[in-house]
């Protein structure tokens, strides 16, 4: 879902003072989230990286000083941060596309728009799987030679790969990756300057856990691949490698981290504890937040909820996907559509499938 921020007055009188508004509203959001639009940002290609290309640096809008000074040092890495922030919104809509915030972009600058400050359930989410996007993209490019300052991966040699295997493949460089996604990610946040003990810096705390959790579960999930060799496939021999796992399993396991996640505050002495002490306290895998969630059932500028006026619901379903929870009471309507897709296909020697079009029509509800 697209949407794009509006600033519109209906008296010229006060346009001047409309705009001032509407611009300091924009510069927070992009000031609150924004390196992630590196994931939208159409410049993101590495043609247009060249010698000297300080400008184009300064042109992304939303970087932190920190990570303005990284994008001048390695222009060749932005690509991939881009493309990891948005292998991230991606996993993220995915996993929450059957939940009353299904983590739809609102724009190029800030993404998620305004309901990212608040420090939710949700926000935390957002945090750890776009860390993880980074490591991944960044690992991988360095596995296939993308990167000059960095290559194959120098992983050790796991002690119980068998003896007789070999290590050394190409692998997915984890730890480049999860090094680099730790100083860009983390940069904003270190910049920030905060009261000790203040909501503020219980925020800034609250986002460096989540960004290293979700780095550490897109480390830990990394498993040893191997390739056979031998006379007919007889797998008499193996080269082995690092690999990163496929990023939905990094989707999966972070979304278990959400429906865990716990509910932290600041302590007299500066640090986030767990509100409910009687539960054992976060690790540096789980996920932490410090507001709780709107309801998303209404659309409310203030934070940033888009509601579920207009979703499509299961009309059958129990779950969140249900239209009597997904609609929050107020009902809904139901059409028919009809929906072509292929059917009747045949695989024809050699080589291609031809496929029939068959048209269907299917009951749709949709929230009041």
């Amino acid at each position: 879902m697209m949407l794009k921020l509006k600033c519109s007055v209906s008296d010229p009188r006060h346009a001047a003072v409309a705009l001032t508004f509407c611009t300091c509203f924009i510069n927070v959001l992009v000031e609150a989230h924004s390196w992630w639009s590196l994931a939208m940002n159409p410049l993101l290609v590495p043609e247009a990286y060249i010698i000297g290309g300080q400008p184009l640096c300064s042109q992304l809008a939303g970087l932190s000083t920190g990570q303005r000074k990284l994008c001048q040092l390695y222009q060749d890495h932005m690509h991939f941060i881009g493309e990891g922030a948005k292998t991230g919104i991606r996993e993220c809509q995915y996993q929450f596309r059957e939940r009353r915030w299904n983590c739809s972009t609102v724009d190029n600058s800030s993404v998620f728009g305004s309901v990212m400050q608040i420090g939710s359930r949700e926000t935390a989410f957002a945090y750890a799987i776009s860390a993880a996007g980074v490591v991944n993209a960044v690992s991988r490019a360095c596995r296939e030679g993308e990167l000059s300052s960095c290559g194959c991966s120098r992983a050790a040699r796991p002690k119980d790969l068998p003896r007789d295997w070999l290590w050394g493949g190409c692998g997915d460089n984890l730890h480049y990756g999860y090094r680099f996604s730790k100083e860009f990610v983390d940069a904003r946040e270190r910049e920030k300057t905060a009261t000790k003990g203040s909501m503020e810096s219980a925020r800034l705390l609250m986002n460096l856990h989540n960004n290293e959790a979700g780095r550490r579960m897109a480390s830990d999930l990394a498993h040893v691949s191997c390739k056979c060799h031998g006379v007919s496939g007889s797998c008499s021999l193996k080269t082995c490698w690092l690999q990163l796992v496929d990023f939905r399993k990094v989707g999966d396991a972070l979304k278990e981290k959400y429906d865990s996640a716990a509910a932290m505050k600041m302590n007299s002495r500066g640090k986030l504890v767990q509100v409910h002490s009687k539960f054992n306290s976060p690790t540096s895998n789980d996920l932490v937040y410090i507001d709780p969630s709107p309801d998303y059932c209404l659309e409310n500028k203030t934070t940033g909820s888009l509601g579920t006026q207009g979703r499509l619901c299961n009309k059958t379903s129990e779950g969140m996907a249900g239209c009597a929870l997904m609609c929050c009471g107020r009902g809904y309507d139901q059409f028919k559509v009809q929906i072509v897709e292929r059917c009747h296909c045949k695989f024809h020697w050699c080589c291609y499938v031809r496929c029939k079009r068959c048209s269907r029509t299917v009951d749709q509800f949709v929230c009041k």
